[in-house]
């Protein structure tokens, strides 16, 4: 049955696909079999944080929208003088030992390892078929009804699309990885179908439908040798990304079967200029494809390192994958602290 929010969608896609009111995309594919076969892929028990300290990279030089976590203090009891931090209960009752801290955190969801929702990037497409370009999302959800405005008189948020269908999701199966930085180095790279399928074949690598996709490139490394003091501009020029131009990887992506991206890296791709490809003009091309029109998540500043030796110390490329988002409804981004376990 024809969803009601869209009468032409983008060719290729998967709008409607797993019914007109679905916001999960391709997490649809893993299936309980499919998380069966990721859990046999853990043969040693040895886990991994895949998260980058959420303070990192420090500042907001390489994104100068983003700024990292600010901590505050709370009161307690409501409206008194002392924070509730270090707070003595002596100072309340006689003879009480106990010592407690609270807090409030300020954090911009996407500042250090993150996932990217659907409802983070849309794009200007005619899907009333009225021959005028609306700004939509993932399976025809809308800007302003359904992704609303810091002015919305209920208040801002992604009433659909939003972290909180990942979090449910479990965003966890198989995750596959490969290590561009052993290929390629740290200079920036453009890497085009030919250039992955080359590192696939080098490495033994397949990946599957269902299969979460990951790649390193020694971002995560730079960022901690920098020490929260980074160097944009050194960063912006150093390890590889996907040739989101190169259509061939578009189709890769499509055809792959992957319900996500994922690198130690700020954008998976290169943000810096835009050019034309399918669709029209865009900066973000795998963004646009993935988030827009395949429902394939993202996810971005992982930190992958201690990861990517092991796999390759061993010859594999394949583990168990789990990685659930902040279950914040609303949210457009989020952070996370995914583990891998081999």
């Amino acid at each position: 049955m024809m969803t009601k929010r869209w009468v032409n969608r983008p060719e290729g896609s998967t709008w409607g696909d797993w019914g007109p009111d679905d916001q999960r995309g391709r997490m649809n594919l893993v299936t309980p079999e499919k998380r069966l076969a990721a859990a046999r892929e853990v043969t040693e028990g040895l886990a991994f944080c895949l998260s980058m300290p959420l303070d990192m990279p420090g500042g907001n030089a390489v994104n100068p929208k983003r700024l990292p976590p600010r901590f505050g203090p709370v009161f307690h009891p409501p409206g008194a003088e002392d924070f509730y931090y270090n707070y003595d209960w002596n100072a309340i009752q006689d003879g009480n030992m106990d010592v407690t801290s609270d807090e409030c955190v300020t954090i911009h969801s996407q500042y250090s390892t993150q996932w990217d929702s659907f409802a983070h990037v849309g794009s200007r497409f005619d899907a009333d078929g009225d021959g005028e370009a609306e700004r939509v999302y993932y399976n025809g959800y809308r800007a302003g009804e359904h992704i609303k405005p810091p002015d919305d008189p209920d208040g801002m948020g992604a009433r659909a699309l939003g972290v909180e269908n990942m979090a449910m999701s479990g965003m966890q199966g198989r995750g596959v990885l490969v290590d561009f930085e052993r290929h390629f180095g740290r200079a920036r790279t453009a890497v085009d179908y030919d250039m992955l399928m080359e590192v696939f074949a080098k490495d033994g690598v397949t990946v599957e439908e269902g299969d979460f996709f990951l790649f390193h490139t020694g971002w995560d490394e730079m960022i901690l040798e920098m020490a929260g003091d980074p160097d944009a501009g050194k960063l912006h020029a150093s390890g590889a990304v996907l040739n989101g131009f190169d259509e061939r990887i578009l189709d890769w992506i499509t055809e792959s079967g992957v319900v996500a991206l994922i690198s130690d890296n700020m954008a998976i791709e290169a943000p810096d200029g835009y050019g034309e490809t399918r669709g029209g003009c865009s900066r973000l091309p795998v963004h646009r494809h993935c988030l827009f029109r395949l429902g394939v998540h993202l996810g971005e500043i992982w930190y992958l390192k201690e990861l990517a030796d092991a796999l390759h110390e061993r010859g594999r490329s394949r583990f168990l994958l789990t990685a659930p988002p902040l279950r914040m409804p609303g949210a457009v981004g989020s952070p996370a602290t995914p583990v891998a376990t081999i």
